[in-house]
């Protein structure tokens, strides 16, 4: 309808550069708000000119050099969208576009980026998107012959070039001593770093094509293996989605989002960071073998995980998947996604609710015959639908945001939606835990939680998660680590250097070893110095995994 519109009225024309130097002027101006306010904050006036003046005469440079007969319309259009796109997650959010960002979006199910498309990010795009390109689809373009076009285009880009560099020479200290002191800064600016970390990823996603996946711990094997009367070994680990432990009462949080699991026999991780601030980082490197200081995403698609190691030593091992895929974790060994299971008692439009996990677990349980590991990833407390994470009778903290934009809402009442969800979560594992239990006489039981990473609910002007890790605050990194042993494990295991243990700082560089020791796997991979447990564990009769006498 609005190109009809627009067809009936003139055409005006515009030669390429002039086009060019107002779609560069758009670029700098309208959607790069945060940026702007960061730089007056950071900066001082004279400096801050500088700055515009720079980036403007670069933008106008890229511009000029993108406007190429065919091309330019559908090159200025797609810059346009992308910083509409972009500004709405940055302003709204403080979302940072990096390359984890973009490959968390590729990953994104149809469900979450739903949450996503609300009324106010169409109208946003319509207005600071749409509108502009529709005026660069009807306006004329005048473009010259090939050899006045390059005489004409390299008077304005090398002069362009060279008061950019002269500005930014000048002012090169203040710059470097900013951008070093607030690392953040520049990776707001719009539409430059989404378009460069899109290059990025294009270029890490090719080159990853043709990993091949290498083998770890062939050697291993179950250190009891020969030890017919005892119980098979069923640990299950919850991958946790979005939790911080600032929001668990277990670590001192002034609601009491988790009355279950206090009642519970449980070790609680006060000190506990993530490796990542994303499921598509976090995820691989807590089952990886790898430390947060070794990990990379090509040694994670390079290397078999946990599961595997646990695989080649004869241990069972299942992945239920409740979240947008195991990230290349469980492809080797059983895995089932549940929110692909059409199960509509917790299920609508393409995600369920995590008590999906307890009415499965309940048969299943039943059929363990030997050692088993079974990975539980949650959907937990994903934003910024936070409201569809909870039951109606899990709405506790009230009032809560119904919305997935959260200028609709006051800060308290996002802060609330959140906690309900972590206050469900504490259900779902004190649920695994009362299952575990009554299954000791028969099985050798434990439960280890951790979430990916957490979640950012204003501070800084932070919502969500996905900042780069240099610069996350701890609301992102600061997750919640529990830790449940059976009857059985429990006798290994001495309770008071557990106590102190508990308050000495963890990770995700520890999950991978302190699963291989709750199940006994005895591999020249393991790390008795990376095990959770391992110097409190009691003498046993495998010395491999002894540390106290």
């Amino acid at each position: 309808m609005g190109l009809k519109i627009l067809g009936n009225l003139p055409r005006p024309q515009i030669d390429s550069v002039s086009l060019s130097i107002i779609v560069a002027g758009y670029l700098t101006a309208v959607n790069n708000a945060t940026f702007w306010q960061r730089s007056q904050e950071l900066l001082p006036t004279g400096t801050l000119i500088a700055l515009v003046g720079g980036i403007f005469c670069l933008l106008s440079a890229l511009c000029i050099s993108l406007s190429v007969k065919y091309a330019t319309k559908p090159l200025f259009i797609a810059l346009i969208m992308i910083s509409a796109i972009a500004s709405w997650f940055v302003d709204q959010f403080g979302t940072i576009i990096d390359v984890e960002m973009l490959q968390s979006a590729i990953d994104t199910t149809n469900a979450e980026a739903g949450h996503l498309i609300s009324f106010g990010f169409v109208r946003h795009l319509v207005l600071y998107g749409i509108l502009p390109c529709l005026l660069i689809v009807w306006v004329k373009i005048e473009h010259r012959s090939f050899w006045r076009k390059l005489k004409q285009n390299s008077a304005f880009i090398f002069p362009a070039l060279l008061i950019a560099t002269i500005l930014f020479i000048i002012n090169s200290s203040t710059f470097i001593s900013v951008g070093r002191e607030h690392k953040e800064w520049m990776a707001t600016l719009n539409p430059v770093m989404p378009v460069g970390n899109a290059v990025k990823l294009g270029i890490r996603t090719s080159k990853n094509q043709n990993i091949i996946v290498e083998p770890i711990g062939l050697d291993a094997k179950i250190a009891d293996a020969g030890t017919v009367t005892r119980k098979p070994r069923l640990t299950i680990v919850i991958a946790g989605e979005t939790a911080r432990a600032e929001s668990f009462s277990l670590n001192g949080y002034n609601k009491d989002t988790n009355p279950e699991l206090a009642r519970q026999d449980i070790t609680y991780f006060s000190d506990t960071s993530s490796c990542g601030t994303v499921t598509a980082v976090s995820l691989p490197c807590m089952f990886s073998i790898y430390t947060r200081d070794e990990y990379s995403h090509e040694k994670g698609l390079a290397t078999e995980s946990l599961l595997d190691v646990l695989n080649h030593a004869g241990v069972h091992v299942e992945w239920w998947d409740n979240n947008t895929g195991n990230k290349g974790v469980a492809e080797r060994v059983a895995n089932e996604s549940l929110s692909d299971s059409g199960n509509q008692k917790y299920c609508k439009n393409g995600e369920c609710l995590d008590s999906i996990f307890l009415e499965k677990l309940d048969g299943w349980m039943a059929g363990v015959k030997q050692d088993t590991v079974l990975v539980m990833h949650q959907l937990g407390s994903h934003g910024p639908a936070y409201y569809l994470r909870y039951p109606e009778e899990y709405r506790r903290f009230t009032p809560d945001c119904r919305n997935t934009e959260f200028s609709k809402c006051s800060r308290e009442e996002v802060i609330n939606a959140y906690d309900n969800t972590i206050a469900y979560t504490d259900h779902i594992i004190s649920s695994v835990i009362d299952r575990l239990k009554e299954q000791q006489d028969t099985l050798d039981t434990s439960l280890i939680y951790m979430s990916d990473h957490g979640e950012s609910l204003g501070e800084f002007g932070l919502y969500l998660h996905g900042a780069p890790y240099f610069v996350a605050p701890s609301q992102q990194t600061h997750i919640p680590y529990v830790m449940w042993l059976g009857k059985d494990a429990k006798t290994t295991v001495d309770e008071g250097c557990l106590a102190q243990q508990a308050k000495e700082p963890q990770s995700h560089d520890k999950l991978f070893h302190t699963v291989l020791g709750l199940m006994q796997v005895k591999t020249n991979i393991y790390s008795s110095a990376l095990d959770t447990l391992s110097s409190c564990r009691i003498k046993t009769a495998d010395p491999v995994f002894t540390q106290r006498q």
